[in-house]
């Protein structure tokens, strides 16, 4: 079992500045799962409790040189801390910064290039007898390499790594409407207020493009609405008599036409999920999986200077729901 690569400085940019600072925010510890073409990051998808998240990245958008190699089909999955893997991450950065600083001074320069290696590597801890698993940075200078180690669990068995596989197939599926929510903040700022108001949040999705959502307790009810938003996959036209009518109202009608779904999940949950933001997507799109399994919500990402879908980063959230009878 075998991983060594060199981080690009794109793949330094996207780790430390966006999407570590955001995975950590969905939990502190994650299944990160190496295969020959993708990196993962993988909450949640074999326990199956809280808020699943998937952040996936071709091995291009982070890494050159990229060599895996293991007899569970060329896949490595393994837990990680994810603060402990930002920390010496963020501060390999900071070394290696500085080694090309000083590197730049030296006559006739540095006859290796400065990069930053991440392997895979087994050592003794001190005062242990037992080998332990290790995710190292090094990064080397004119004179002297620097070295970090993140402890990571034993690696997966290759039945472990078969269930995590099949999970992963399982949460790629998408709903077959999604509607595209253009300002976060604007609804981050609401479920910020719904916080203090209750625990559970009714979502209404519809073929319409319209986002309802609400939280109630038998002394108030908060909601908002969002409409005619873009949608992608199943669409319908909106009714043109429902325009004087109120959002309890067009909720309930286009339910009973069949063409919206409702779910109820956790405020909390919610909002972690809006925390995904951190990674700075370019726009968020929300859909109910079929037969109400899950609340989605898939952040989409350009090609910087373009409004082309970036293909080689890819982050989604799959929220789970509520028995009814919770609220």
């Amino acid at each position: 079992m075998k991983f060594k690569a060199f981080l690009t400085d794109n793949g330094v940019s996207l780790l430390d500045k966006r999407f570590l600072p955001a995975l950590e925010k969905m939990g502190k510890i994650c299944h990160l799962y190496l295969t020959r073409d993708h990196i993962y990051f993988l909450h949640n998808l074999l326990n199956g409790d809280g808020i699943q998240c998937i952040a996936q990245f071709r091995k291009e958008a982070l890494f050159d040189e990229y060599r895996l190699s293991s007899q569970n089909d060329d896949r490595i999955s393994f837990a990680i801390d994810l603060s402990l893997l930002h920390r010496a991450l963020h501060s390999i950065i900071s070394i290696y910064t500085e080694f090309s600083a000083s590197d730049s001074g030296v006559p006739g320069g540095n006859s290796a290039p400065n990069h930053i290696q991440i392997k895979l590597v087994k050592k003794l801890p001190p005062h242990s007898q037992q080998p332990m698993p290790f995710l190292t940075f090094e990064t080397k200078g004119y004179k002297s390499a620097v070295i970090q180690d993140v402890p990571i669990s034993k690696p997966l068995s290759r039945s472990d790594v078969l269930e995590l596989q099949a999970a992963l197939d399982m949460a790629q599926d998408l709903p077959q409407t999604l509607i595209q929510v253009p300002d976060m903040h604007q609804l981050q700022n609401f479920v910020e207020k719904m916080k203090n108001v209750g625990d559970v949040l009714s979502v209404s999705i519809s073929k319409y493009g319209d986002l309802h959502l609400q939280v109630s307790t038998s002394l108030i009810t908060l909601g908002a609405e969002f409409r005619k938003l873009s949608v992608i996959g199943e669409q319908a036209q909106s009714p043109t008599d429902d325009q004087n009518l109120s959002a309890q109202s067009r909720t309930r009608i286009a339910l009973q036409r069949g063409d919206a779904m409702t779910v109820q999940v956790s405020v909390k949950h919610f909002f972690k999920s809006l925390q995904c933001h951190a990674a700075k997507p370019d726009c968020a799109f929300y859909g109910i999986a079929q037969q109400g399994a899950c609340l989605t919500v898939v952040f989409q990402f350009f090609i910087p200077g373009t409004h082309q879908t970036d293909k080689a980063i890819s982050l989604h959230c799959r929220l789970p729901v509520l028995d009814p009878g919770a609220s």
